[in-house]
């Protein structure tokens, strides 16, 4: 039985260049996924935010419409209710990662407020990629990479990535309000960004450096964890 650390946004809103806050949180499917794939394989699950606070789950994400189906979303919510690790997550800067066999950063917009520059998420990314354990990361928390950078430097420069989208961005209408694009930001930090359909699954692997693009890829990317941990 391996032990993956799931690191999730402790943010309730994203800011949005204009000032205003847009609510926000981490995304049910792309918890939920993962979740199910990696307990039902009899796998442990740990959750960390930043500061230890209980994470709050965007609340379109359980709509039908965003989840595919009302029964979708009931499943989802009830994973989520039931998971005991969400409501006692341990603080993000105590985590030791010799605890830990893989780590996993699921996305929404929260990371886009507080782990694309939380200094703790970024040492615990840099170690993980340098240790050769497994790390997947999906949608929106790429975003946390952007934390590892040292005088302008990341270790992630030169991997394979993918992350959402600035199209996908584009089409939930949130592309022109944003103060800057995930897209963007990773392909000036030197990544070699790649990309699949916009709301299509799509997962890169790179060494031991696994990225989704969107929701859809939260259970393919799980898939391929499973891969390596079993």
């Amino acid at each position: 039985m391996a032990k993956i650390l799931f690191v999730v946004t402790g943010a309730s809103y994203w800011t949005l260049k204009d000032g205003t806050r847009h609510p926000t949180g981490y995304w049910a499917e792309e918890f939920t996924a993962p979740y199910s794939a990696l307990t039902g394989a009899h796998h442990e699950v740990m959750v960390a935010t930043p500061g230890g606070v209980v994470p709050y789950v965007d609340v379109m994400s359980l709509r039908a419409a965003m989840a595919g189906s009302e029964q979708i979303a009931l499943e989802e919510e009830e994973i989520l209710r039931s998971a005991e690790e969400l409501r006692r997550p341990v603080e993000l800067a105590d985590v030791r990662l010799e605890d830990y066999d893989a780590v996993y950063y699921p996305g929404g917009h929260g990371p886009m407020e507080d782990l694309w520059a939380n200094a703790d998420s970024g040492r615990l990314l840099t170690a993980s990629l340098a240790s050769g354990k497994p790390l997947a990361i999906v949608c929106h928390a790429p975003a946390a990479m952007l934390a590892t950078r040292r005088a302008g430097v990341s270790p992630f420069a030169g991997y394979r990535v993918t992350a959402y989208t600035n199209d996908e961005e584009d089409a939930v209408g949130l592309a022109a309000k944003a103060r800057w694009l995930l897209e963007d930001e990773l392909i000036n930090m030197g990544v070699h960004f790649t990309r699949g359909e916009i709301w299509r699954p799509y997962t890169v692997m790179d060494r031991n450096l696994y990225t989704g693009q969107n929701p859809a890829s939260a259970a393919p990317l799980a898939q391929e964890l499973l891969k390596v941990l079993n």
